[in-house]
């Protein structure tokens, strides 16, 4: 079932659908048959600290999602959202589908994303699943954000009133200690509701050790989705849990509106079709997108699969039917739709002085200036074509580098990495035109990354900028092109047609072929260094000297070389 905006849906067993203003779909408080509890699920997903209101290309869905241009986001209005959407239900609960932290910008990420969960937790989220975002910082910092306790390094941010952990729990029921068999965190909650039960499991994508630094997850295994979250859906049903939502950080890509269902596609259409009947709807994320599609179960019979966007931009409003005597959820009775958390409502108060209370900490540093630039450098939005932003963090990485010991030849840097753009004009900080501050900075490389230059040879650096291209069989790059940042010096073509390991050509350095034989000093980031995106060749790489913090990097860089004007983005050139 597809349920787009400002649709009439007609009333189903009690539970009444209709449009009102702002195109939300509401239901009725009551409900005629006594057996049946009617559900209110709220979801949203890939968060990632963004407590102010995102800025940009990230203020609006974009065209071809949202043809209104409606401008969203920002904790104060999805917590105004969210309080709406429960006003017309007795019995609501709210879920989200991982990547809550991580890849955050300056106001969370500075704090390691304390205030990100504070956030969330003053909005009433219930549960979550992890996402691979949730492990940047490694399994016990996940843990700490948990449970709670000031950071191992930063310590207590408010010695009076140390960090709580979160008041919601983060599910992985697919992430199991190798050794042990154990789950570091719990697979499932459940949640009692007006006489029965709803069971929630939570899972991320098996790609996950891809995405983030290997250093963090030893020990870890990250398990098959399917094969995780059917053992987790018996594991319910032996609780007499038999009303069961999947959360899971795995997506897929739709060609409509943001409330739509054209052309789904990705991982999660087969997830989706292979996930135990038992289960009775999914919520989604990863992939950034919205969606409200309807996937057959594996017994043939429809199932709700949504997503709602990130950066708190979107709200999936479900309903569920819930038969108080058998436990079952009524699926035909299911419904969903997608609503825009605008920026035109009064935005929530508590939200407003969480946000106070972390700036007026933060504005010594967030405002410091660094350097300056000339004009926008920016980063590629697709991560699969040359840009500008890319192209200087690696010259800036080379530049912290390429002296003794490390004697750095090259610097490479994972598109991935790359987190927003440099802009001229001036933030909120007030500083001056062309002036980047280091809260600006910090929100293009905000993981806190370690510099190694690593030894390869010609031919090792030929194989690691091959693998920009897919990768077959690969969990995260099967059809997936990631293009490299490139440092001054280097440069070569890239034929995208071509096969595999055929990719690249023209191989240069300071415009002499690179020696397959020859031993180069290669710079990348510690996510790089342990294989991160699928680039495995870089594990093969030794020595590992190590250079030091990637942000300062960059702001070295910038102070060194102000104003710094954008790098080209002829190192690669593109042929047929």
């Amino acid at each position: 079932m597809q349920l787009r905006r400002m649709s009439i849906l007609g009333a189903v067993c009690g539970l009444t659908l209709v449009s009102v203003t702002g195109g939300h779909a509401v239901a009725d408080k009551g409900g005629g048959n006594k057996n049946l509890v009617n559900v209110q699920l709220l979801t949203f997903n890939d968060f990632h600290g963004h407590l102010q209101p995102p800025s940009g290309r990230d203020a609006t869905l974009g065209a071809q999602l949202d043809p209104s241009n409606t401008t969203v986001g920002g904790a104060e209005y999805l917590a105004a959202t969210l309080s709406n959407l429960r006003a017309n239900a007795t019995n609501s609960i709210t879920a989200t589908a991982g990547d809550l932290i991580g890849g955050s910008p300056f106001l969370a990420g500075l704090f390691h994303d304390e205030p990100a969960v504070e956030s969330l937790n003053a909005m009433g989220l219930d549960v979550s699943s992890v996402g691979n975002h949730e492990f940047d910082e490694g399994i016990v910092e996940l843990q700490r954000m948990q449970h709670g306790g000031c950071h191992p390094v930063d310590g207590c941010y408010f010695p009076g009133n140390p960090y709580g952990g979160a008041a919601f729990p983060w599910l992985a029921a697919n992430v199991v200690n190798t050794a042990t068999g154990e789950h570091p965190l719990a697979p499932t909650w459940v949640k009692d509701v007006d006489g029965t039960r709803v069971g929630f499991i939570g899972m991320t994508l098996r790609g996950t050790p891809d995405l983030v630094a290997a250093a963090g997850i030893r020990g870890l295994s990250f398990q098959d989705e399917v094969n995780a979250g059917n053992a987790a859906a018996r594991d319910l049903k032996r609780q007499g849990v038999k009303a069961i939502v999947v959360l899971i950080h795995e997506g897929g890509m739709q060609a409509g509106t943001y409330g739509a269902c054209v052309g789904i596609s990705g991982p999660i259409v087969d997830i989706a079709s292979r996930l135990d009947p038992e289960i009775d709807m999914i919520a989604t994320g990863h992939t950034h997108q919205p969606y409200v599609c309807s996937i057959a179960d594996p017994a043939g019979q429809p199932r709700m699969v949504t997503s709602a966007s990130s950066f708190g931009r979107v709200v999936t409003e479900s309903w569920l039917t819930i038969n108080r005597k058998s436990g079952q959820v009524q699926r035909d009775k299911t419904t969903s739709v997608n609503h825009l958390v605008a920026r035109t409502m009064a935005p929530d108060a508590q939200q407003t002085a969480i946000i106070a209370k972390w700036r007026a900490i933060s504005a010594p540093i967030a405002n410091r200036v660094v350097g300056s630039i000339t004009n926008d450098i920016t980063r590629s939005s697709a991560r699969n074509a040359e840009s500008a932003l890319a192209n200087l963090i690696a010259d800036a990485q080379l530049a912290a580098t390429d002296d003794s010991p490390a004697n750095a030849q090259i610097a490479l840097m994972n598109p991935g990495g790359v987190r927003a753009n440099l802009t001229f004009n001036s933030s909120p900080g007030g500083e001056a035109p062309g002036e980047i501050t280091y809260g600006e900075a910090f929100e293009v490389q905000p993981f806190g990354n370690t510099l190694m230059t690593i030894t390869m040879t010609g031919a090792q650096v030929k194989a690691a900028l091959e693998q920009q291209a897919p990768i077959a069989g690969h969990p995260t790059r099967n059809t997936t092109t990631l293009i490299l940042g490139i440092s001054q010096g280097l440069t070569f073509t890239w034929s995208a047609s071509a096969s595999f390991g055929n990719h690249v050509g023209d191989l240069k350095l300071d415009g002499q072929p690179i020696d397959p034989a020859a031993n180069y000093q290669v710079t990348i980031n510690s996510f790089l260094a342990d294989g991160g995106d699928g680039f495995s060749t870089f594990n093969n790489g030794s020595p590992r000297i190590g250079g030091g913090d990637d942000l300062a990097a960059l702001t070295t860089y910038l102070g060194v070389h102000s104003p710094v004007a954008p790098p080209p983005t002829d190192r690669i050139t593109e042929v047929a």
